[in-house]
This record gives C-alpha cells, structure tokens and sequence, in this order.
C-alpha cells in the first residue's frame, strides 16, 4: 500500500479532473460508497469460487456485534447495493461513476497493490446493447483525451446462464478428458468454476485451451443479435475491436458482453480497464430484477501507461511567487496576494524561516524552483509608490515591470496568460 505524495499526486488529480470533465458530457453523475461493507454482499455478488473470495479479500469480524465485514475488493456491488437500497431506479434508469480505493491481498508486482484506486462507471436499468456501445465508447474517448495510443479492445459474450450452463457441461466432458494435463489450479476449478480455466496464465496449458468448446458457438439468436448490436455501433463509430473467446473475466455475476482495454506495455498487467453486463447482479443483491452495464478501469496502470507513452500529465504550478524581502513587507504583502488569489491566481507566498525571511537571492531561487512564471517583489521602494515589481521567470529576458496595487484588476489576468 502507497502513500501518494507531491509532485505525483496533482498527476492523479489532474486524471481525475480529466475523468469528471468526460463523465458530464456522457450524463454519468458521481455516487460515493462506503470503503467497507458487508462480506456476504462480495460473496453473493462475485461468486464464491471465484479468486478475489477465495484468496484476495481482506475480512473481518466487527468485535461490537460480530459482523462479518471485508474492504472492498471492487466497486460494482456496494453500488448495486447502494442503488437497490435507496430505490434510486424507481424512476427509471441511473448512468453513474465512481472513484477511489479497493483493496485485494495479492502478491504486489509492477501495477497491481494491495490498496489501489479504481475509476468505474455503470449504467444501472438500460438493457439495450447501445448502452453497452456506449460504455465503451465513454472508455474510448477517455484514452483519446488522455493521448494513450497502443490500446487495444478486445470483446467476447457470455450468453445467458441456460447458454452458459450447455457449455459448461460441454467444457467439463472436455477437460476430463484431459484431465492429466490440467495443473493443479485448473483441476481445483474443473467442477467448480471451468469457465476461469480458460484465463490461465500458464503456457503448458495454452494449447489444451485453445482448443476447448467456444462459449460463443453455444449462443443463442438473441444472444448473439445482441452482441452483433454491440459491433456494429463500434464500427459505426471507427473503434476497432477484436473477439477473444477466452475473454471471461474474473467475476462471476457478468452476462452477454464482456471486454477489456489491454496494452502491451505494462507487462502481464496489461488490461488497463475492464467491464460487462451483468443483468441479474441487482436481483442477487435483494433488488428488483434490473439490467446493468459497467466497468472499472485501474488508476495506477492508467497513469504508468501515460508515463511510458511521455504523455506527460500536467503538474499544477504557481502563477507567481511572492517574493518578500522583509517581515515588514508582511502585511501588505498578505494582503495583496489574497486579493489575487480571490481573481483567481495561484500563488505561493515565500515563508519564513528561523532565520527570517532570507536573502532576495534564495527567494529567487526558491521562486524559480517553484515553477512560478512570474516573481512578484514587494520591496521596500515600490510599497512606497503603492506599487509591487513583477519579473519574469521562464521566458529567458528577465523584464520587469512595477504595477500599482490600486490597478490590480486592470492586470492581475496577465498572471495567468501561461495557462
């Protein structure tokens, strides 16, 4: 678990902002969710055979009344639940968004900690495939917004449970009949969850899998009329796309469309963002049986990517340092840098230390390793003339001109010309 320190933290809040800009021209509004709740929520909803419940939640036992309560390894459930227990669809569908922390007790590697930070939206109530197009689309347009390239999309549907449970059987006969090649992991999962076994990782068993029963070669008309849908509005819209059959994903309350957004360059984490739909989720949850469509994209994948493409995030700077020679400059100092900051500049005061204010000298180099484009100096001489010197810091010449703190509002707007 990270802590997110200066300077890297204006680059999360600078996605973030991104993020919040794209949401509202799609219409998706923030909901917020409790960081803990309870543990039989993540049970019912993800499936109990599934990794995250078996292996990755960190649960415990509230020692007031016994509770089983667990952090939340992702966010789709407490939002379902959220939705089911404040009737927030009782007047039609919600197109939402969220931010913030989960947490999975994996082993940590290069994008994958324990504690970390998902941006997800879901549409809760929409049963059309436009919807599902839709969501991608939003994702889309997030990484153009970004300047990610390389991204890829790839897609797969799951059917309907009835369609789902033809192949599983059909996926059974199949392994058990290899069973001697099946590692240890998939011969667990043989009975209990075969779908997954199609997600290995390992390289003995690719070929095994590649040649397994196609979950899409079981689907029926609507199944697939839906999933038809779904593509045929991507290309509308020139996203390119490709079907993988072994996309399952890792949660088992998902139906029909499924896909991720994968890269190349982060490694074996090279999904950046996934979702799906996943129509019976708000039922299992004690709601009303209600569509819904989502995904959930991994903040610190996103920001890696941005920085191995050199897309590099902007890093907030001050408009103006204020550089104040003496402790009697204070006042009037203050003063006027809270009349600027109230116009809407952004400025870093010099501060003291225990020896003093400093000499100008350090204040400017403090003033310039700020990343200030302007110095503002309140000498003794122009607070005199009710005046105050700014200089230039990043355009090489060093001008300077003094203005009169009576005029502010006819040139505090130059301040921030860089933006």
């Amino acid at each position: 678990m990270n802590d997110i320190l200066p300077p890297e933290s204006a680059r999360w809040e600078w996605l973030e902002a991104k993020v919040r800009d794209l949401m509202a021209r799609y219409a998706y509004r923030n909901i917020r969710t409790p960081i803990v709740e309870p543990t039989p929520l993540f049970v019912r909803g993800l499936g109990e055979v599934t990794d995250i419940v078996e292996k990755e939640m960190y649960s415990f036992e509230d020692r007031l009344n016994g509770e089983l309560l667990t952090l939340r390894p992702e966010a789709t459930a407490g939002v379902v639940r959220a939705a089911v227990e404040h009737s927030m669809l009782y007047d039609g569908g919600k197109r939402l968004y969220y931010m913030g922390p989960m947490f999975r007790h994996e082993r940590p590697q290069r994008g994958r900690y324990r504690q970390f930070h998902q941006i997800g939206a879901e549409a809760l109530g929409f049963p059309g495939a436009e919807v599902d197009a839709e969501l991608i689309l939003l994702a889309n347009a997030l990484w153009r917004e970004l300047g990610l390239e390389n991204v890829r999309l790839e897609l797969n549907s799951l059917g309907e449970p009835s369609e789902r449970k033809t192949h599983r059987a059909a996926l059974i006969a199949y392994f058990e009949q290899h069973v001697d090649s099946l590692d240890e992991e998939a011969r667990r999962r043989l009975h209990s969850n075969p779908l997954r076994i199609l997600d290995t990782k390992n390289p003995a068993m690719q070929a095994l899998v590649d040649a397994a029963p196609r979950l899409i070669d079981f689907l029926g008309p609507q199944s697939l009329a839906h999933f038809e849908s779904v593509k045929t509005i991507l290309n509308a819209n020139g996203v390119a796309w490709t079907v993988n059959p072994r996309l399952v994903r890792g949660m088992d309350y998902y139906n029909l469309t499924v896909f991720e957004f994968v890269t190349d360059q982060l490694g074996s984490q090279g999904t950046i963002c996934g979702g799906g739909r996943y129509d019976y989720l708000v039922e299992q949850v004690g709601g009303k049986p209600s569509p819904a469509v989502g995904w959930a994209l991994g903040v610190e994948r996103v920001l890696e990517l941005i920085n191995q493409q050199d897309n590099v995030a902007v890093v907030p700077v001050p408009d103006v340092y204020a550089v104040i020679p003496s402790s009697a400059a204070l006042p009037l100092a203050v003063s006027t840098i809270e009349r600027l900051r109230q116009r809407g500049v952004n400025v870093q005061m010099h501060a003291a230390t225990s020896a003093g204010m400093g000499s100008m000298k350090s204040q400017f180099k403090k003033a310039d390793a700020s990343g200030a484009f302007y110095a503002l100096v309140f000498g003794e001489d122009e607070a005199l003339r009710g005046a105050v010197t700014i200089k230039s810091l990043r355009d090489g010449s060093g001008t300077q001109v003094e203005r009169s703190l009576d005029a502010i509002a006819d040139w505090s707007s130059t301040l921030q010309s860089t933006r």
